[in-house]
């Protein structure tokens, strides 16, 4: 596709006078945990391993997502569950995500670190499934092959608000259970049905038919900090499951990152992933979750999204470039759009895989954020600048909003921006 050159854009667009910005730190207290193996060697003795004959093969389901102590955490559930005399192999459950092949989905677990040789086991990533039933909602419910040929079966995940969808349970164990390991068809499934049902009913009536009908363990859980450093290690059985998940999805929304501010004009974001966020950038700290079943939250407001790049993890799957306003050539350039519209068409959300409007570099794009709001005041300008939505513990604000920071955020330099060949950079500008 052919994008206008900085030419065209130019003979309607013009760099408006900048704000100067303010590098800040925001750190509201968080718990973080300190003996992370140890805690996930205990918890542990939570699920019924007992239950299990010695030698016996068990299936630990691990995601696609960038979770901050994920390595430390599976790696000593392998070494566990081969200290107790089982036989652990790694099965991906990340649904569709890698392409929805068993190549993309080894590539996607390697990207965060998740490799047989990290792990100290094999991964068998084959996308093949059973359909285990219909749930009581009428959907189909596949599962695993590589799973099923286990004698057991537990899942490592972080719980946390999902990107899509509100309820007493979110992204988790339950839902990596029914949809992760559902591979490309239980995803499906489970989206089409969504969308009439809510995901809440659907993924626990998935559960329901899995929890019955195959040899399910439970998991482990894993709730982050503000920092994106673990809080909590929990182990829970899968009798306790969803349950269990609520009580541990609310300690997570109490630490979760969130943008101290309510009010934004204009939001950019350096970076999104699939290593950040399912959505590419996390839809609750931007206020926009963009699908048919579910309204917007009220708060964020931002009026305008400009997206710089990708993250090198997500190898192109920028799946969330259409929650954005603008980006810029480079960004498309590197969209895979094969796993970008492998993702969408799974979930049922398209919008997130709509392309936005694209213009020759970061000044353009920016440029045409700020040109876009409304009546533009250099003094009054609400810009908040970040690396990505997974880390908001530092980041840049204009004047504005640094003159008038919150609670527990603090201006630690004042900067200039300026840009060289459509380039940003920031320079030191002393108060």
């Amino acid at each position: 596709m052919q994008f206008p050159d900085g030419a065209v854009v130019d003979e309607v667009l013009t760099l408006p006078t900048l704000p100067r910005f303010a590098a800040v730190r925001y750190d509201p207290e968080t718990p973080e945990l300190d003996d992370v193996a140890g805690t996930t060697r205990a918890e542990l003795d939570r699920l019924p391993l007992a239950d299990l004959p010695d030698g016996a093969t068990v299936a630990v389901g691990l995601g696609s997502r960038g979770i901050h102590d994920i390595v430390t955490v599976a790696r000593t559930v392998v070494d566990e569950l081969r200290d107790r005399g089982f036989d652990p192999v790694v099965v991906p459950a990340m649904g569709s995500h890698g392409g929805a092949t068993a190549e993309g989905q080894r590539e996607t677990l390697a990207g965060i670190g998740l490799t047989e040789d990290a792990l100290g086991c094999p991964i068998d990533a084959r996308m093949d499934t059973t359909v285990l039933g219909e749930s009581e909602v009428g959907a189909p419910v596949p599962f695993s092959a590589a799973a099923l040929d286990a004698d057991g079966i537990l899942v490592v995940n972080r719980v946390k608000a999902h990107t899509n969808f509100t309820g007493r349970f979110e992204s988790g164990l339950a839902k990596m259970t029914a949809i992760g390991l559902g591979k490309q068809a239980g995803a499906q499934a489970a989206h089409e049905h969504a969308l009439d049902r809510g995901y809440v009913p659907v993924i626990e009536a998935a559960f329901e038919v899995i929890r019955e009908a195959a040899p399910l363990l439970g998991g482990v859980a894993i709730v982050e900090n503000f920092h994106d450093r673990t809080a909590t290690v929990e182990a829970v059985p899968a009798a306790a499951l969803p349950d269990a998940e609520e009580p541990l999805k609310e300690a997570a929304d109490a630490y979760m990152p969130t943008l101290p501010y309510d009010d934004i004009d204009v939001l950019v974001v350096d970076r999104i992933g699939k290593d950040v966020s399912g959505a590419g950038m996390d839809t609750n700290v931007i206020g926009r979750y963009r699908v048919l079943n579910a309204d917007d939250p009220d708060s964020p407001a931002i009026d305008r999204i400009v997206v710089r790049g990708l993250t090198e993890a997500t190898h192109g799957n920028g799946n969330g470039i259409g929650l954005a306003d603008v980006t810029t050539r480079a960004v498309v350039d590197e969209l895979d759009l094969d796993q970008v519209y492998t993702n969408a068409l799974t979930s049922n959300s398209l919008s997130k895989a709509v392309i936005p409007v694209v213009l020759p570099d970061d000044e353009r794009a920016i440029s045409a954020a700020l040109s876009t709001i409304g009546t533009y005041d250099p003094e009054t300008v609400r810009i908040v600048w970040i690396r990505d939505t997974g880390h908001l513990g530092e980041f840049r604000v204009s004047e504005a909003l640094a003159r008038d920071a919150p609670d527990a955020v603090e201006v630690e330099q004042w900067l200039e921006l300026s840009f060289d060949d459509g380039e940003p950079t920031f320079s030191a500008n002393g108060e």
